[in-house]
């Protein structure tokens, strides 16, 4: 396996979104795990774009790490203010390319693919359509994260999006817990879209019903509910077949914890992930 086809690892700075760790901090954290990256959340990457040093792409470039994404939310629907989405999109743009990115994930929308009448969907389409002419003008792409409560909730739900949208720009940020969560199986979900696929998100839990803890006002509330958030190898998807089967796709994936003790967790995650892989590799070597 070469190292160009090997799946590359980040952390998520919104990992860190209840601590108090300076952005040296992470980077020295990611180089020393063996990280490949960093998936800036887009609050983050304004801040280090806003009181800018001139160290930070130094920092990263020192460490041999680079920012594999920048994951934010661009208003998209019926019940948004589009114009202000472009005029963020466009900001956005600015701090990717600052920071050396070619990728920023958002959501479909805010509404599940059967809560969506056909005027929402095709007004949804018509802005990712455009979205994705800006980020296309300026080398980048657009990721659809594949999410509940968006126009990409489940298998066949994310494949009617990206073949109605039809856009080289835009493409998919899988995350396989979701796809879990929405009924489908994993593989299948990647084996189908695949054409789109260009990210991962890795995440597990104990069992379904406590999924709600990946809900955005649990994520985001310091005292939120952390209950059923697991590692990788312990949680209720079976990450290893996953593991298998990415394990020569080029692609970056983001170990997305949310839960307490980041440093700990992460270090015991990015050992099991690289153990998995160097398996791998040396078999087919």
């Amino acid at each position: 396996m070469s190292e160009l086809s090997r799946l590359r690892c980040s952390l998520c700075t919104i990992t860190f979104r209840h601590t108090l760790i300076s952005f040296e901090e992470l980077v020295q954290f990611a180089k020393a795990q063996g990280f490949d990256g960093l998936e800036v959340w887009g609050a983050h990457a304004r801040h280090l774009y806003k009181e800018r040093e001139g160290l930070e792409k130094a920092l990263l470039e020192g460490a041999g790490l680079t920012v594999s994404m920048i994951s934010d939310y661009l208003d998209v629907g019926t019940q948004v203010n589009f114009v202000e989405t472009i005029a963020k999109c466009k900001e956005l743009l600015v701090v990717a390319d600052w920071l050396g990115t070619s990728k920023i994930r958002t959501f479909a929308g805010m509404r599940g693919s059967r809560e969506v009448d056909t005027a929402e969907f095709e007004e949804t389409v018509r802005q990712l359509r455009i979205l994705g002419d800006l980020c296309m003008n300026q080398g980048m792409e657009l990721l659809v994260e594949t999410h509940p409560g968006t126009l990409a909730d489940h298998m066949e739900a994310a494949y009617k999006l990206m073949m109605e949208v039809n856009h080289e720009a835009v493409r998919l940020n899988l995350d396989f817990l979701h796809m879990w969560e929405a009924g489908d199986d994993p593989l299948e979900s990647y084996e189908l879209l695949a054409p789109w696929v260009a990210y991962f998100h890795l995440k597990n839990v104990t069992s379904l019903s406590h999924c709600s803890v990946f809900q955005p006002h649990q994520v985001y509330a310091a005292n939120g509910s952390r209950k059923g958030m697991v590692s990788l190898e312990n949680g209720a998807v079976n990450y290893r077949p996953i593991i298998d089967r990415i394990s020569q796709s080029g692609k970056f994936a983001s170990l997305e914890w949310f839960g307490a003790d980041p440093m700990r967790v992460l270090k015991e995650e990015i050992g099991w992930l690289h153990h998995r892989l160097n398996r791998l590799h040396s078999v087919l070597d």
